[in-house]
């Protein structure tokens, strides 16, 4: 059933088009602004594919919402919906990821460790798919979504990076891979890998599990019975 699912979700998505533009050329508009300094273009660009993910993301969920619902009636595993959309996003996620990478590839001959790029933008496809449909349990509306959304990546580089408030931020680990792919000598991968493979857990278990529990059928109370009148 999974495949059928992200199919449909694939379709769902074509159907947006002009939606589906903006969102990916905004980061286009990120690189693009910070591209003579190195480090901020390339983290920028990190927390703009993030952003153009998960706000795919929400939009699939939440529109999906009333269809997920009948489904489920009929019997189609909540899981299998859950994962199938999320399958459709990823694959998504990572053909843009693709695209901007090869951007980078085309446009820097600066990097060091040009592969880390590649390393940065897959994990933040792979965080910002569950990270939107999670969004859109809690605000189950595209503008109001979208905006949370943005307002979380706009944190992500405007907190210290170095504070310990930071680490809650579901994209922390594109500062640490984004300095790995600049650094001449770099430091080890593991926080960064370590804070990814935390947050993808944590987001995929929520999300997961809320969408699990909204489409769990309600059981109906029986009629109260009625009096015989003789």
């Amino acid at each position: 059933m999974l495949p059928t699912v992200a199919s449909t979700a694939l379709r769902e998505l074509s159907r947006r088009r002009v939606a589906l533009l903006f969102v990916l050329l905004l980061p286009c508009v990120f690189y693009l602004a910070r591209i003579d300094v190195s480090y901020q273009a390339i983290r920028f660009l990190a927390i703009g594919v993030g952003w153009a993910v998960a706000t795919l993301s929400l939009f699939s969920h939440v529109s999906a919402h009333r269809l997920d619902q009948r489904l489920s009636a009929i019997g189609a595993s909540p899981t299998a919906l859950f994962f199938g959309r999320q399958l459709a996003l990823a694959t998504v996620g990572v053909l843009v990821a693709a695209a901007y990478f090869t951007l980078v590839a085309a446009t820097r001959d600066d990097l060091p460790h040009l592969s880390s790029v590649a390393l940065l933008l897959l994990t933040t496809v792979l965080i910002s798919a569950p990270l939107g449909a999670l969004v859109s349990l809690a605000i189950p509306r595209e503008l109001e979504g979208a905006l949370a959304l943005l307002s979380i990546m706009a944190l992500q580089l405007l907190v210290d990076p170095d504070g310990s408030a930071a680490k809650l931020l579901p994209l922390w680990s594109t500062r640490e891979l984004s300095a790995h792919a600049l650094q001449t000598t770099p430091a080890p991968l593991t926080d960064g890998l370590l804070h990814f493979t935390l947050t993808l857990t944590l987001c995929t278990a929520l999300a997961w599990t809320a969408g699990t529990l909204r489409l769990r059928p309600v059981p109906l109370n029986p009629p109260p019975p009625t009096n015989a009148h003789h």
